[in-house]
């Protein structure tokens, strides 16, 4: 359990709260580990994440976390060198613990349809899909520098893909589709990328094994305008890193708030890292203002794909529909619902009786 920094310990808190009381109408017992990692870490021990939490995290059978970092602009954490900053913790733990593929998924659900930014026409078709973003490859992890050439500053930044970096989350992204509507989109930009052609002919050659899946190809400036133009079309969407880092904060506004998207990060096998997709938001942290509903739904995500309980998970997730119907956090309200508003140990505690109550 990694509360991490500004609203993270709050949110953490209203999940574990869940956590227990769905563990308790389902007879089995969660055990927690507190760790460190990001601005908390680099307070206690000048570093953003220590081979102790690696070595914890391993120990363990999954990972929540709340949220890390702080304000770039007057947070003393970012006048340390970038490695040395919350976030490199963060790509750290990740790469320590082999978690190659990210989930998020966007729900709107029928009672937030007032919080979603598009026309109604677009948000009745419906919106239900999950972005496989490839989390440990790419931009982000590729060989770095800042040279000076011909009198001037050069930065580069690498981006390159081996075949079975993409051909492992293709096989979680086939499986995914194969247990919903079976259909799967690669977003790529296979007409500027060498890289991108590979993921073409990686996943065009799976294919051939999962013939009821239905699989199509779209470039990523393509992708981000039809998110928004007619997101029912999508299913399971599969992209790299750096895609998917942008195309999935797109999602979450598109389902009406970034504090509904919850994200499982994925090893091979059970293990896995689940967080809420949001930051930290110190603005409003201790405030009692944080929306703890997409932590509790990747808690829910870690009972389905972590620790086998899926009655569990459906639990939890039938909880916070029920909830919606009655509560808002302030980020969700709208000037058109009659829910009551209410903080983020109040949705917690609400969450929790959902759950006490079901049937």
């Amino acid at each position: 359990m990694i509360k991490g920094d500004g609203i993270g310990p709050e949110i953490i808190e209203q999940a574990v709260r869940v956590l227990d009381c769905t563990a308790g109408k389902f007879g089995f017992t969660m055990n927690y580990v507190p760790m460190d990692l990001g601005g908390c870490s680099i307070d206690k021990y000048g570093v953003p994440l220590t081979d102790d939490t690696i070595a914890q995290a391993k120990t363990c059978d999954a990972v929540l976390m709340g949220s890390i970092g702080g304000d770039p602009k007057t947070s003393p954490w970012y006048r340390l060198d970038p490695k040395k900053r919350p976030e490199a913790g963060l790509l750290g733990i990740r790469k320590a613990l082999g978690l190659f593929a990210n989930l998020r998924f966007s729900v709107l659900y029928d009672d937030l349809m007032d919080a979603c930014p598009l026309r109604e026409d677009i948000a009745r078709e419906g919106i239900d899909f999950v972005i496989l973003r490839e989390l440990t490859g790419g931009l982000y992890f590729g060989e770095k520098k800042t040279e000076t050439v011909g009198g001037e500053e050069v930065a580069t930044d690498v981006l390159s893909y081996s075949e079975s970096e993409i051909r492992r989350i293709a096989v979680k992204a086939f499986d995914s589709a194969m247990l919903r509507r079976k259909k799967l989109t690669l977003v790529d930009k296979a007409n500027v990328l060498e890289s991108s052609r590979l993921w073409r002919k990686v996943v065009g050659e799976m294919a051939k094994d999962y013939p009821e899946v239905d699989v199509d190809y779209m470039y990523v400036d393509n992708a981000a305008m039809q998110l928004v133009r007619r997101p029912s079309q999508f299913d399971v969407v599969l992209t790299e890193n750096m895609f998917g880092d942008i195309l999935s904060d797109e999602a979450s506004m598109v389902v009406g708030s970034i504090g509904m998207q919850p994200s499982a990060s994925l090893a091979e096998g059970s293990f896995g890292l689940y967080e809420p997709s949001h930051g930290s938001a110190p603005d409003i942290a201790g405030q009692d203002r944080a929306n703890p509903l997409a932590t509790i739904l990747s808690a829910a995500c870690m009972l389905r794909y972590s620790l086998g309980e899926e009655e569990a998970a459906c639990a939890v997730e039938r909880a916070v529909m029920d909830v919606l119907k009655l509560f808002r956090t302030p980020d969700l309200k709208s000037e058109n619902d009659n829910t009551a508003v209410v903080g983020t140990a109040r949705m917690g505690e609400c969450v929790a009786e959902a759950v006490r109550n079901q049937k």
